[in-house]
């Protein structure tokens, strides 16, 4: 089975790091790319939208830029791959936001780290993860 294949839009190298090493062991995704800032990603994102990548988990706050900045190009692109958030503020409203801007999951770094390895691993088995109001 080919592996879900995963861009990491992260500024902390040692979180980046540590999650490429856990997604790629336990959850079947390949990490195609990463970088730390909005302009890389919306670079990255613009290159090939339809190829490039089957999910995109992003952080809130970047080295420059934000996620939220990242959300909206990509929306603006059309693109069709998933798109999740992993932060550290991941409160009621940045949640609200990040979903109107097309992300389908927020998850807190803190907290919810489990929730999103069994999310991809469930996206990499091919089954459609519960959505955000049930798993909240």
């Amino acid at each position: 089975m080919p592996a879900l294949r995963a861009f990491i839009v992260e500024d902390s190298p040692v979180i980046l790091e540590n999650l490429v090493a856990t997604l790629e062991e336990l959850a079947q995704v390949e990490v195609v790319g990463s970088v730390a800032d909005e302009a890389g990603a919306v670079r990255w994102m613009s290159r090939d939208p339809d190829a490039s990548a089957d999910l995109f988990i992003v952080d809130i706050f970047l080295r420059s830029g934000t996620g939220l900045g990242v959300l909206q190009a990509a929306q603006k692109l059309g693109l069709r791959a998933r798109r999740v958030v992993l932060t550290n503020y991941a409160t009621d409203e940045m949640r609200r936001r990040c979903v109107s801007l097309g992300a389908e999951r927020v998850f807190d770094k803190s907290r919810e780290l489990d929730d999103l390895i069994a999310y991809c691993a469930e996206l990499a088995e091919g089954t459609d993860p519960r959505p955000a109001a049930a798993a909240s």
